[in-house]
């Protein structure tokens, strides 16, 4: 090649390169400018797993964007009270809620479903209906007619069954029991004589040392033991059949999602992801610990009696058959749900069952 032709030909080349250069610079920024959200959460401070969750996601968002998108999260009550967190994302007074869908059932049955319901999905089988069979998206149909978009974004796994003052053996013990319980578990149970009461998180203790409450549940061994409710009720009952895996979510104010640069909206839903995982390990690491300590400080574990269950398993089937009836949406979701927890446990009680079960018999064996 000629000297001459090669030096201009790459003086073309160059000028290229820089002009490149210099239009990808505007095109980043456009994808790429400055967001400042406010997330209001249904919880307190002090309960570090629960409303730790949110400062997961917004600390995941913060550092993938160089800061250029700040999530802001707000404990229950800075902006608006725990319980009013979706209200105030639907209508726009923030951009985004990391709260309990079924907190809200009450104006829509279909709330509970993105939650949890009473003898439902455990937390591995929710992260499958969401991510990988039809959660997401028949959520987020029934969120839109709400103004919201909605993100998995934590699990507690199973709970624990609550805090009682005295024991509860039989379905007769239940009558008049006044008990705080959070979603449609309030419903069914009180198909069994419980008289249930829905109370943010901050608000549970006061009621339940003063008696306005005989029992409440709340989330499992860290959590309880962090709002002392085993100063003030001594029987600790098991499973939370209510809440086998309730799913905690992000849910943004439909019109601001809509208006998000897609870079964003990826990177927002991937740090809801990423929390979703956090947060179940955190519990799985500092549930253990907590039991102990509960336990050792006169905490008295009680299973719920097979009676008790029975009882409360065919109440929630009964008031699956009324809501569906009169709730076609809720109906459309539950179906599509319950078809795949079939399967799920049909796959579930083989190996992972076995397995757990077997190394439970070492545990008490004293082999582990």
């Amino acid at each position: 090649m000629d000297r001459r032709s090669f030096i201009k030909k790459a003086g073309v080349a160059g000028a290229g390169a820089a002009a490149a250069t210099t239009l990808a610079a505007p095109a980043i920024a456009q994808s790429m400018p400055k967001v400042t959200w406010r997330c209001t959460s249904s919880f307190p401070k002090a309960l570090d797993t629960i409303f730790g969750a949110a400062e997961t996601m917004a600390k995941f968002v913060n550092e993938a964007t160089d800061g250029n998108f700040q999530v802001q999260v707000f404990a229950a009550g800075e902006i608006v009270p725990g319980l009013q967190a979706a209200d105030a994302a639907s209508a726009g007074t923030v951009e985004l809620a990391h709260t309990a869908s079924y907190y809200y059932w009450g104006k829509d049955p279909t709330y509970a479903l993105g939650t949890a319901i009473p003898f439902g999905l455990n937390y591995r089988q929710q992260n499958a209906w969401y991510y990988y069979g039809d959660g997401n998206k028949l959520m987020n149909e029934f969120y839109a007619t709400q103004g919201l978009y909605g993100m998995p974004c934590g699990n507690t796994g199973a709970q624990m069954g609550g805090w009682f003052r005295k024991e509860i053996n039989t379905v007769a013990d239940m009558q008049g029991l006044k008990m705080r319980i959070g979603g449609m578990g309030g419903k069914i149970i009180e198909k069994v004589g419980v008289v249930p009461q829905q109370i943010a998180g901050g608000d549970i203790y006061p009621a339940l040392e003063k008696g306005t409450i005989d029992a409440t549940e709340w989330v499992g061994p860290y959590d309880d033991e962090k709002l002392g409710f085993n100063k003030v009720a001594q029987y600790y009952y098991y499973p939370g059949w209510w809440e086998g895996g309730p799913v905690l979510h992000t849910l943004a104010n439909l019109d601001k999602w809509n208006e998000l640069p897609k870079p964003y909206q990826a990177i927002l839903e991937t740090a809801c992801r990423a929390a979703n995982a956090d947060m179940m390990a955190n519990y799985d690491y500092k549930n253990p610990a907590a039991l102990k300590r509960l336990v050792q400080g006169g905490a008295q574990l009680r299973p719920f009696s097979q009676e008790i269950l029975e009882a409360c398993y065919t109440a929630a089937l009964e008031t699956y058959d009324e809501i569906n009836a009169q709730n076609a949406t809720f109906k459309k979701i539950y179906d599509n749900q319950l078809a795949f927890k079939k399967d799920a446990y049909l796959w579930a009680q083989l190996t992972e069952y076995n397995f757990d079960t077997f190394m439970m018999i070492q545990q008490r064996a004293g082999k582990l």
